[in-house]
């Protein structure tokens, strides 16, 4: 197994998560600036590219160029397209707590997770080596169409966070935080969801946000207070390659000029009650001999 230290690129975030490569420049979420943003190759130069009162987490983009981001407290898919924001979806209904994390497939579906309990509050009741290995409430994944509808909700899924995709659009794979896997289903041409497996057991290790690499391996932050590193991990449950960081890993994406820089996002925590207002977050670095895919 190849390991590898990372470096301290960018400090100063609130929370950063749902990192994507787009058009030159690494763009994410911000929690606790209510914010998105995106930073250069090295992560310097950073923008605000848009304001999320309701607090913003995935991030994607629909075939046409428009954004699409999860407003997380109101439970919405928002979609910003020439600088204005309006409703793309409102999956409330769907929610057992905060919408989090999304993909957008190169098609314009969407997948998106949420909280599915109220992690925070678990965490500050029971702490978080009690949230970390014992049994929680199960959520779904929402399937939305290229326009914004509900075609289909996946259900019993432990806080599915970190969606990907196979190079040739036919397999999604989700990290269940919970759950400890990362699940694989098949899609379909109409975006829908089938074939529900096991891609990877990860017992052990709680997969958080993940992205995908030239060989169909997946990156896998693994937000483990005790364990402060993201590990590569092959089809099977294979742990290929380790990235030590300085902190806890909460998400990660492939990019650069070549798609072979790892950035991974980390911070002590991501309760409101001990980061928010506080600028802990970071982007940490590392180059890796495989690239990300290209899209």
């Amino acid at each position: 197994m190849e390991t590898y230290e990372s470096k301290v690129a960018r400090e100063g975030l609130g929370f950063g998560e749902g990192p994507r490569w787009h058009d030159g420049r690494l763009w994410f979420s911000d929690f606790y600036r209510n914010a998105i943003f995106s930073v250069d190759e090295n992560c310097g130069d950073e923008r605000l590219e848009h304001s999320v009162p309701n607090q913003p987490s995935g991030l994607g983009w629909l075939p046409n160029g428009d954004l699409l981001y999860v407003s997380m407290t109101d439970h919405k898919v928002m979609r910003l397209s020439s600088g204005v924001a309006s409703e793309f979806a409102d999956i409330s209904e769907h929610c057992g707590f905060w919408a989090n994390d999304m993909l957008v497939s190169p098609a314009g579906f969407s997948y998106v997770g949420n909280f599915g309990f109220d992690l925070h509050g678990w965490i500050e009741e029971k702490g978080a080596a009690e949230v970390l290995f014992n049994p929680l409430p199960s959520t779904n994944v929402v399937v939305l169409s290229p326009e914004g509808k509900i075609i289909q909700v996946v259900p019993d899924l432990f806080f599915p966070n970190g969606t990907v995709l196979s190079a040739d659009n036919k397999t999604l794979m989700v990290g269940e935080t919970f759950g400890r896997s990362i699940t694989a289903f098949d899609v379909a041409a109409d975006g829908t969801l089938s074939n529900r497996r096991v891609w990877a057991d990860v017992t052990g290790m709680n997969p958080d946000g993940n992205c995908i690499d030239d060989e169909g391996q997946i990156w896998m932050a693994n937000p483990n207070p005790f364990d402060h590193g993201i590990v590569r991990v092959k089809e099977g449950g294979e742990i290929t390659a380790r990235v030590n960081t300085t902190d806890v890993t909460f998400a990660c994406a492939m990019g650069g000029a070549d798609l072979k820089t790892l950035y991974i996002f980390t911070a002590p925590d991501s309760s409101p009650s001990v980061v928010k207002g506080n600028l802990l977050g970071k982007i940490e670095t590392v180059r890796v001999p495989v690239g990300g895919q290209k899209r």
